[in-house]
């Protein structure tokens, strides 16, 4: 009986922890990153450590959560879905329960931050929390109205401002903002490339749907070499911006050479998938250790 309730209980976790897809954990984790410095030996501080661990389960699970709870008919018929690195593939009664599920681990979060560190942590956490509830439900259901749903990946620089809160760090300069801000356009663009046709299936608008794949990758294009600049002109960094140049060059090979309108299979999506997370992983070390996103230079 014991080992049937343990099972069930392993069961549920690994459902929760698929539906906050690890795979996509490397946004948050790169933006609540960015703020420290290595001389401040944050690691050492066990609350950096426990805002990291919000950051990548409950915090995930919260955008995800929703997205899956109101949006299932296109993960269904999506592909590259049914595994950890891309999310689910739960039917309409699998996800019942999700909502209140999200409550459950979301509420005590924002109870144990709001304790430490006081009201402007409450507004910041109850912001982000409406946010996701504004882009996921009607009446607004904000991801249904493209372009809307791109410009409003700014929740993702929330990310930055609850570390900075949380760790007591210095506030980043805009400039580093804008940056992060096209990070997280291009991404939820390319997010969207993915899955054309079944969101063309499913009914779901998005703006890649609107543009079409070739012209929303030239968008795509055009973010990314605006990041080159940012990193370049204000901050003089020459090894992330070198490599999203090099990677804009692919783009190019991309659009005009190899895929053009083709879609990726869903083995190439998979190896891109574990790719991104590696070189994200490599770039906020390389972040951390240079430290050049802290300050502009002039």
């Amino acid at each position: 009986m014991c080992s049937l309730k343990l099972f069930k209980i392993i069961k549920h976790l690994l459902k929760s922890l698929k539906i906050s897809r690890p795979g996509l954990w490397f946004p948050v984790i790169w933006i609540y990153l960015v703020p420290f410095d290595l001389a401040s030996r944050f690691w050492e501080t066990p609350l950096f450590w426990v805002g990291l661990v919000f950051v990548t389960f409950p915090l995930n699970y919260l955008l995800y959560g929703l997205n899956d709870f109101t949006d299932g008919k296109a993960d269904v018929l999506n592909p590259r879905k049914g595994n950890y690195l891309f999310g689910p593939k739960f039917n309409k009664k699998e996800l019942e329960p999700v909502f209140w599920q999200i409550t459950a681990v979301i509420l005590p979060c924002v109870a144990f931050f709001s304790y430490l560190k006081g009201r402007e942590m409450f507004l910041l956490l109850l912001f982000m929390i409406v946010m996701n509830i504004i882009y996921n439900f009607k009446p607004f259901r904000i991801k249904r109205r493209p372009p809307l749903e791109i410009l409003f990946q700014v929740g993702y620089l929330f990310t930055a401002l609850f570390s900075i809160l949380l760790n007591d760090l210095e506030m980043l300069p805009w400039q580093t903002f804008l940056y992060l801000l096209l990070f997280a356009f291009h991404a939820q663009l390319a997010g969207q490339i993915m899955d054309i046709e079944t969101d063309v299936l499913a009914g779901k608008k998005t703006t890649a749907v609107l543009l079409g794949r070739k012209k929303t990758k030239l968008l795509v294009l055009i973010l990314i070499l605006t990041e080159v600049f940012i990193l370049f002109y204000w901050f003089n960094e020459w090894v992330l911006s070198g490599f999203l140049a090099a990677f804009s060059l692919w783009l190019v090979l991309d659009i005009f050479v190899f895929f053009k309108e083709k879609p990726y299979t869903v083995k190439q999506l998979k190896y891109f998938g574990i790719a991104i997370n590696i070189v994200a992983f490599l770039s906020i070390a390389w972040v951390l250790y240079s430290g050049n996103l802290l300050q502009p230079n002039f």
